[in-house]
């Protein structure tokens, strides 16, 4: 290098080094010249994208939404999670027998009612009419089951109930 430099002379070296960096100079006033146009392109494009509008702006806007359109879902479904517990030991089969408890009484005004949750545990409900009173009897059933003894109404509502699909 400094054999280079000794034979072109200093005086030659820095006119050169001067000339390379006059030539840098307007390279880098073209790149940033041509960077201007495309950038003011490139606003024109995304405005004529957008209805006039800055797109950019509308992306933004939009992805905010989304975030929280998800943050929205994510509780709708932990709370649809929290009712369908919920709603398991709600009544959901329902099986009724209507029928006539006493021979001089018609019309069927007597009933056997089973209400049962998802796992068939609920109630039955016998309602025994006659012309001088009426009285309804409640028994409590468990998987599908009473500790007390069913009658054939109150035991045919209780297999309508189960046999239901929920």
């Amino acid at each position: 290098m400094k054999n280079l430099i000794n034979e072109v002379g200093i005086e030659n070296s820095i006119v050169i080094l001067l000339i390379i960096n006059v030539i840098l100079l307007i390279a880098m006033v073209i790149a940033i010249v041509k960077i201007l146009k495309l950038n003011k392109k490139y606003n024109v494009f995304i405005k004529k994208l957008g209805n006039g509008k800055n797109i950019e702006e509308d992306l933004e806007t939009y992805m905010y939404r989304v975030e929280k359109v998800e943050k929205q879902n994510l509780e709708i479904v932990t709370d649809i999670s929290d009712l369908n517990k919920v709603l398991r030991n709600c009544i959901q089969k329902v099986g009724i027998v209507r029928y006539s408890a006493f021979k001089d009484t018609g019309s069927d005004l007597s009933f056997a009612l089973a209400l049962l949750d998802e796992s068939n545990n609920g109630v039955v409900l016998n309602g025994i009419y006659s012309r001088e009173m009426s009285n309804i009897y409640a028994k409590p059933v468990k998987n599908g089951q009473s500790t007390y003894t069913l009658s054939d109404e109150e035991q045919e509502a209780l297999q309508k109930a189960i046999k239901q699909d929920i």
